[in-house]
């Protein structure tokens, strides 16, 4: 078929995960799938093998944290700076061994890839997996794929969580998380005011059409100012991006783009940071050498703040260019 790319972004552009089914994939990221109402969940090398083998796996149930969002989300904020906002809140460990559920209107209102991204970065607040209840959004994202035949798995009404979180989407700002871990964040109206070498726009959690769409928003009769790689996050994301013009525009604002590619998200290839360098990038991981050298730093942001930063040199809240 021409596809490849990034493992658990072509579960989902490939409609291999359906709503209800267990899902194990060799990468913590793999919750990234809960967003369509499967449990989703990362495991180790060994556990995979014994998938493999057995076609079976043993597990122990988690417990439940509801995260509700109340309201529509600003044309300013995007999912990632919502999953920023609440690992910010809650730490690295928050939801350890947990599952982090997402509900309420604003949950409702976003797409299918914006809930991917939270879903996505549950991985980052040590959760076991994150979900989303589908709904008749998940029903047309996957069968527009060519999916048929799906089960909605539902909650009971009388289901009770062990914790729940409120959050009004009037007061989600765009988020930062500062070097070196993805709980130390703040607002980017408040980001040190650091020269940027690189911008990075890509990953299984920053790449997907809708992250893409945003960024064009952004460079479209812009350049950038510093070093910026734009990497789909598969060959139907490329593709789709290729046809409606989007890398037109990202090449005529001076960003490169590659191919397909967990790329330097995990320090890997396709622009890994030298000494010293400062990358803003949308990946979910920015702990010391993650994306390069030990001694370089990562900030963490949503795709429309790192394309104005991109343009600006330096962090750069969207509303300031829009």
């Amino acid at each position: 078929m021409g596809q490849y790319g990034i493992c658990h972004t072509i579960s989902h552009e490939q409609a291999m995960v359906m709503p209800g089914d267990v899902y194990v994939g060799g990468d913590s990221h793999t919750n990234t799938t809960g967003a369509l109402g499967a449990f989703a969940v990362g495991l180790g090398h060994t556990d995979i093998a014994y998938v493999l083998l057995n076609g079976n796996i043993w597990f122990k149930v988690p417990e439940t944290y509801y995260f509700k969002l109340n309201g529509t989300l600003p044309n300013h904020v995007m999912a990632k700076d919502f999953i920023l906002k609440i690992i910010g809140e809650i730490g690295n460990d928050g939801a350890a061994y947990q599952t982090m559920q997402f509900g309420g209107s604003g949950i409702d209102a976003m797409s299918v890839e914006s809930r991917l991204t939270l879903c996505n970065m549950t991985t980052e607040a040590g959760a076991k997996n994150g979900i989303v209840e589908p709904d008749q959004k998940v029903v047309d994202y996957l069968s527009a794929k060519g999916a048929t035949n799906m089960r909605l798995v539902h909650g009971d009404a009388d289901t009770e969580y062990s914790k729940l979180f409120e959050f009004e989407s009037s007061e989600i700002e765009p988020m930062i998380a500062k070097p070196f871990s993805p709980d130390n964040t703040c607002v980017v109206g408040e980001a040190p005011s650091v020269e940027l070498d690189k911008s990075y726009i890509g990953s299984c959690t920053g790449a997907k059409y809708e992250d893409l769409e945003a960024v064009a928003k952004i460079l479209k009769g812009r350049k950038v100012k510093i070093r910026t790689e734009i990497l789909p996050a598969a060959i139907s994301i490329y593709q789709r991006a290729m046809e409606n013009g989007l890398l037109k525009i990202f090449l005529d604002a001076g960003a490169t783009v590659g191919p397909p590619t967990c790329g330097a998200c995990c320090g890997a290839h396709m622009g890994v940071l030298a000494k010293d360098e400062i990358c803003i990038s949308t990946t979910n991981r920015n702990f010391p050498g993650r994306m390069g050298h030990v001694e370089s730093q990562t900030y963490l942001a949503s795709p429309m703040v790192a394309a104005a930063s991109a343009v600006t040199g330096k962090i750069t809240d969207p509303r300031d260019l829009l």
